[in-house]
């Protein structure tokens, strides 16, 4: 499997292109901030034809390019139905003042082709097997995708601001919950085999094993089904 990414814009939130190999059809997930350029350099590199667009959660920096870079490749957007909103009034998750402007006015609007995610989820685009898990607590409709890998490389999971190196996503936004993040920890993220391979939506890649060994957010919690493990 061909993964590759940039960290796009001045939120420096991680774009990421997915294909079974170059040369192939792809999926981009989370196209934020000025992330147009970064994708045509990644899908001329690697040859690769986008189908569809991926997206974690709502929040302003993985959505900003959404609708452009949809309507430019004739692709759908994927998103939670509870973060669908966020396309297009993206203040709402921000939690913005009386008469506070988003960026001077900035006004989203949603890619011609919305499809929503539901928990549990199996899509299959461009040659991958991608589950969909529900993750909520960043925001309302925050989701992960997990694919499996072949050859005996680990599988991954896309776990936007779910989970990161060392840390997990705010919870203190609109829309955010930090009992049900945990939960969603739990049972999404620490049910997964070590070895799994995490990209998340900002900093670097990780390994599920290190962070259950290592991110303190995670030193009090066990997987939904079972006691703790690889600690």
């Amino acid at each position: 499997m061909l993964v590759a990414g940039f960290p796009a814009g001045s939120f420096a939130a991680n774009c990421y292109v997915v294909a079974p190999a170059a040369g192939e059809e792809c999926v981009i997930v989370d196209p934020g901030q000025d992330a147009e350029a970064g994708i045509d350099e990644l899908l001329r590199e690697h040859r690769l034809k986008p189908v569809a667009v991926l997206l974690t959660h709502g929040h302003l920096d993985h959505v900003w390019s959404v609708a452009p870079v949809c309507g430019a490749k004739d692709v759908p957007a994927y998103v939670h139905p509870d973060d669908r909103e966020l396309l297009t009034d993206p203040a709402k998750g921000l939690g913005l003042g009386p008469g506070q402007q988003l960026f001077g006015g900035l006004e989203l609007s949603e890619p011609d082709d919305v499809r929503e995610l539901s928990d549990g989820a199996v899509i299959e685009l461009a040659g991958l097997r991608l589950t969909v898990d529900h993750a909520p607590g960043h925001t309302p409709g925050s989701v992960t995708f997990r694919t499996p890998a072949e050859g005996g490389a680990p599988d991954v999971i896309f776990t936007g601001d779910l989970l990161f190196a060392g840390s997990i996503g705010r919870t203190d936004l609109p829309g955010g919950s930090y009992e049900q993040i945990l939960q969603s920890l739990s049972r999404v993220c620490l049910t997964l085999p070590d070895e799994t391979a995490v990209l998340p939506g900002h900093g670097p890649q990780t390994t599920i094993g290190r962070e259950r060994a290592t991110n303190p957010f995670l030193a009090d919690l066990a997987p939904a089904d079972g006691p703790r493990t690889g600690m």
